[in-house]
């Protein structure tokens, strides 16, 4: 297991090591029952369905994250909550899917952050705090700019030490990541020095947080930035193992490789071993996993600790990926920004270990929005407030007789045209170009016979697409921020 502790400044280890100071929105707690587990949610950065061993990957090396498949439930049916960053946490972190939750595209706000999740929202972080857990988030936010009513610590977060901007996160070598309102700036580094790994040091400071919560209920969210681009990692073994292993095509950025004078932060450097690196960020993301996992066994802690792993959209093709080199997206259609299933269909594990069957597969159709109600129930919280998901808790205890099921899952898109899905049992209908049409065409799939969605068969079923038109006209509430019409967000 390798040790990034040597990569933080004494001062940082100082101020993780300091008591969480909770702010923003005050409710009632109450003593957690001994046998409430602690909960991790793992939330990898554009990582494809096809990206790890357990999922069928042929070239990036995934132990750690396949020994967790092997060791709890894989889920081959999982949906994200849309196609990119923001309305992806947003749908995770409210359990409402894109209809109804309320960021639904990346919609930046300058210098630093995007639109603010509304104070009214309630979070994943929120019900667990209630219920006497600690909280905290480790990663990248993207759901409300410093100080803002939807910053992390004004939605349910204890503790939040990352990028608090999705933007500011294009780049591994930041001045600065967000310690709750504070700015720890990283050593050495200054935008354009290769000094601090910032998902290093976010990593330990994650191990930090379990190390200190030991003795008590903790809900960590840690959404890595890890694989999203910019391509760029560390030169040491995890690199040295791709280093030279493929042909590869230079990526030409924003500025030399070296971070040279034409600097613009949110833009991707140049990279000459774009899928090496690749490789070894995917790698490296699986190290961290193992390193939680380690943790966990050191402290006694994991046979009373449920571990989810997700990623939050499809693979991107930004900063010179290549995801159909690495075949990132498996059988499935569509990359990142997609509502094909190349574009929200993830990767889910989840481990339990004593409860959940070791090495068991579930072709049970979820998606975010139901982590929700799954962690209310396992935390013995009723959900008091809207939303669009189904705990599956007796998928994964093996009481599939009682595992409710969804009538449809709806997505909306508010880029590139617009764009709209529903998947009703086996049928898959998309909608895209909704901008600007009335009408647009909705193209139909069966996903039992066509996992690629290669066949449209909407002119063989007219009945189903108009079941589907009907659920696509009305699962969603209006929004001023997200319309069909105006179609000016970014994707991050």
């Amino acid at each position: 297991m390798m040790n990034f502790g040597k990569i933080i400044p004494v001062f940082m280890a100082a101020i993780l090591l300091a008591a969480c100071q909770p702010t923003g929105k005050t409710a009632d707690s109450k003593t957690v029952n001994k046998e409430t587990p602690n909960i991790i949610y793992i939330l990898a950065d554009d990582l494809g369905y096809g990206d790890l061993g357990c999922y069928q990957q042929k070239i990036i090396k995934t132990p750690h994250i396949d020994q967790l498949a092997q060791n709890g439930m894989k889920f081959t049916q999982h949906y994200c909550g849309s196609s990119v960053c923001a309305p992806s946490r947003s749908s995770l972190l409210t359990g409402q899917d894109t209809g109804h939750t309320p960021i639904r595209g990346n919609k930046e706000v300058q210098p630093e952050g995007q639109a603010p999740l509304p104070a009214e929202s309630v979070t994943i972080a929120e019900l667990l705090k209630n219920a006497g857990y600690i909280t905290g988030a480790f990663g990248k936010w993207g759901l409300g700019y410093p100080g803002s009513e939807g910053d992390p610590n004004h939605q349910g977060f204890d503790e939040f030490f990352g990028y608090n901007c999705q933007r500011m996160a294009h780049r591994y070598y930041p001045e600065y990541i967000w310690h709750n309102q504070e700015k720890i700036y990283l050593e050495g580094n200054g935008w354009k020095n290769t000094v601090s790994y910032a998902q290093d040091v976010i990593q330990e400071a994650t191990l930090e947080f379990i190390e200190n919560n030991k003795d008590t209920a903790f809900f960590a969210f840690i959404p890595y930035i890890l694989p999203h681009a910019e391509l760029i990692s560390p030169d040491d073994s995890l690199l040295q193992q791709y280093s030279g292993e493929f042909s590869e095509i230079a990526f030409e950025g924003s500025k030399g490789a070296d971070y040279g004078d034409s600097l613009v932060i949110w833009k991707y450097c140049s990279q000459r071993q774009p899928r090496a690196t690749f490789a070894s960020m995917v790698s490296r993301l699986d190290v961290y996993v193992g390193q939680v996992v380690e943790k966990l066994n050191q402290l006694g802690l994991a046979e009373n600790t449920i571990i989810m792993f997700a990623s939050d959209n499809g693979p991107h093709q930004e900063g010179g990926a290549d995801p159909d080199f690495f075949d990132s997206n498996g059988e499935l259609r569509g990359y990142k920004r997609d509502l094909y299933e190349g574009g929200i269909r993830t990767p889910f594990i989840v481990s339990w270990p004593g409860k959940i069957e070791a090495g068991s597969v579930s072709d049970h159709i979820s998606a975010f929005w139901d982590v929700m109600p799954t962690v209310a129930e396992l935390a013995g919280v009723t959900v008091n407030v809207s939303t669009n998901g189904i705990s599956f808790l007796p998928e994964l205890l093996a009481d599939t007789a009682n595992q409710p099921k969804h009538e449809y899952l709806y997505w909306e898109f508010h880029e590139r045209g617009g764009r709209k899905a529903v998947r009703m049992g086996d049928w898959k209908g998309v909608q895209y170009n909704l901008a600007g049409k009335k009408s647009p065409e909705i193209q139909l799939f069966n996903l039992a016979k066509d996992i690629g969605e290669q066949e449209n068969l909407a002119s063989q079923y007219p009945d189903i697409v108009e079941k589907i038109s009907d659920i696509m006209n009305g699962a969603r509430i209006s929004s001023d921020d997200f319309n069909f019409s105006m179609n000016t967000l970014n994707g991050n």
